[in-house]
């Protein structure tokens, strides 16, 4: 029970030094982090352990994420990130998003629907671009392709209906990457 209330207050100070990042918005400087690990890499997307998400998940955003000052992670918890909404299609075959304009690149480069393209297609290994290790490729085995329609709109378009889309897209392990930049 210990080990559970240090996790916990390991991740609320994360969370706060989140919101005070956040808050400042301002290109450098240096994020400190201390930390009971050294991860190998800064790529969410090629670790599989929360020994990376933890100190990066400050660091990158997602469509959605959970909301972090509700206790148990469901469905109503889920909160827009880079997304501003979402809505299923009629059939569960396709998830829309319509993204927030403005939103920019720590190099000052736009967000847009490509970046969500680009880190999807090399998530399900239709990039030429690869990740060196992909440990949650199988979580998109559903997505047929993911379709931009326009600078801010996006739909994941599956092969058949998979409700539990949103809950992964949701977690700390699916930011959005620029595609302007290498993974490498």
């Amino acid at each position: 029970m210990r080990s559970v209330r240090a996790l916990a207050a390991a991740v609320l100070s994360l969370l706060a030094l989140y919101d005070v990042a956040h808050a400042a918005e301002k290109q450098g400087g240096i994020l400190r982090v201390y930390h009971r690990d050294s991860p190998a890499s800064a790529s969410i997307h090629e670790e599989a352990t929360y020994s990376v998400n933890v100190p990066f998940m400050p660091v990158f955003n997602n469509l959605v994420i959970y909301k972090q000052d509700v206790a148990q992670n469901s469905l109503e918890s889920i909160a827009p990130d880079l997304a501003e909404s979402w809505a299923w299609s009629g059939d569960g075959k396709s998830l829309n998003f319509k993204l927030r304009q403005g939103v920019k690149w720590h190099d000052g480069k736009p967000f847009t629907s490509a970046d969500v393209k680009c880190t999807f297609d090399m998530l399900m290994g239709k990039s030429a671009q690869k990740f060196r290790k992909n440990p949650r490729k199988s979580w998109y085995d559903e997505v047929a392709d993911v379709a931009p329609n326009g600078d801010f709109e996006v739909a994941f378009n599956l092969k058949r209906p998979q409700p539990a889309l949103l809950a992964l897209l949701a977690s700390g392990y699916t930011p959005i990457y620029p595609c302007h930049v290498s993974p490498r």
